[in-house]
């Protein structure tokens, strides 16, 4: 596989992609020198890329800056592989925030990690089916009995058992592979598999002739978008309110900065330079796309109840033991939306 093709893979799947953890120290009581901070690392070159706020808060420094006169670093961690190994990360006290899509922090959650949820960092973000050339599949219907390749575990697995579910179908109707978003790639492009659920990387694959997109999740209506959170530790955000408060209002900086729809074309040549991707990728899929519609930070009401039914449907599938409210995540400093202002009194 050349790189070109190792370069393609899923820019937002907003699944926390993992790596060794053993390097980091653990959480010390006391006085915070550095916050750790653990971001899925979605380059294909020597530089780390996570995409979304986190590529603007380490290009304007703004973490670095708000927390400089307090004598406190910001150590960034970025992990290449699944979500799994961030929630280890989290277990292990190695770890005081983290970005990571639905279902990561979700099977977080709900495996008994004390995380609490701090803002949104991405929603509604689509996800396509990827199909080999000439396979004359259309809709998803016609997956049942094909194989397609899927990363267990991560965002895009909930996303496309909500894709199915809203075609009245499930996994168990497919032949589903369990491959990562590099080796689906390699494997669609060598006609290993039928058809495979992912984000922009798959775009490039079509550019080469080796795919074909026949529908994405705006198609669906929106079933299989994804969601994005910022999570923190239980124990860093009990101890430590202040620090969380100065985080969450440095992060709201770059929020200001990545919902101006004027600043689009800016944040692609920033994320495809970190991340070594050809700009036209990202260009295509954020062509009929609002930034102010996908990162804005606010636990409103609409976002906590996609968030609450991606909950829902990850028991449903057998994805977690059992569900959670939502609502019973939220840390006291979680950015909600502002409160209506009172009516004047007219008496």
């Amino acid at each position: 596989m050349n790189l070109s093709i190792n370069r393609v893979f899923n820019l937002f799947a907003v699944p926390a992609l993992a790596a060794v953890v053993g390097w980091l120290p653990p959480a010390q009581a006391g006085e915070v020198r550095e916050i750790r901070i653990a971001v899925p690392d979605l380059s294909a070159g020597t530089q780390h890329s996570g995409g979304g706020v986190t590529d603007v808060l380490r290009d304007q420094q703004l973490l670095e800056k708000a927390f400089a006169a307090d004598g406190i670093s910001i150590q960034w961690n970025y992990f290449k592989g699944a979500g799994p190994v961030i929630n280890e990360a989290f277990a292990n006290g190695q770890v005081d925030f983290a970005y990571l899509g639905d279902l990561a922090a979700i099977i977080g959650k709900a495996n008994g990690l004390d995380t609490r949820l701090l803002a949104a960092t991405g929603r509604g973000i689509k996800h396509y089916l990827g199909v080999a050339p000439g396979s004359n599949i259309k809709t998803l219907q016609d997956l049942k009995g094909k194989r397609v390749a899927v990363f267990r575990g991560t965002a895009t697995q909930l996303s496309f058992d909500a894709a199915l579910a809203s075609q009245g179908l499930s996994e168990k109707d497919l032949k589903v592979i369990n491959l990562d978003f590099n080796a689906a790639i390699a494997a669609l492009a060598a006609r290993q598999i039928d058809a495979t659920w992912g984000s922009t990387g798959i775009s490039a694959l079509k550019q080469r002739g080796l795919a074909e997109l026949p529908l994405n999740t705006r198609d669906l209506g929106g079933a299989g978008n994804v969601q994005a959170v910022l999570v923190g530790a239980g124990r860093f955000v009990d101890e430590h309110p202040e620090l969380v408060e100065k985080l969450l209002a440095a992060q709201e900086k770059a929020v200001h900065w990545l919902t101006q729809d004027d600043n689009k074309e800016a944040y692609i040549q920033l994320v495809s330079g970190l991340a070594s991707y050809p700009p036209a990728i990202l260009q295509q899929d954020l062509q009929n796309e609002q930034l102010s519609k996908i990162f804005p930070s606010t636990l409103d009401a609409d976002f906590l109840a996609k968030l609450q039914a991606s909950v829902d449907l990850a028991a449903g599938q057998r994805l977690i033991r059992k569900p959670f409210k939502v609502e019973q995540w939220l840390a006291p400093q979680a950015i909600r939306p502002a409160p209506a202002p009172l009516a004047a009194d007219r008496g």
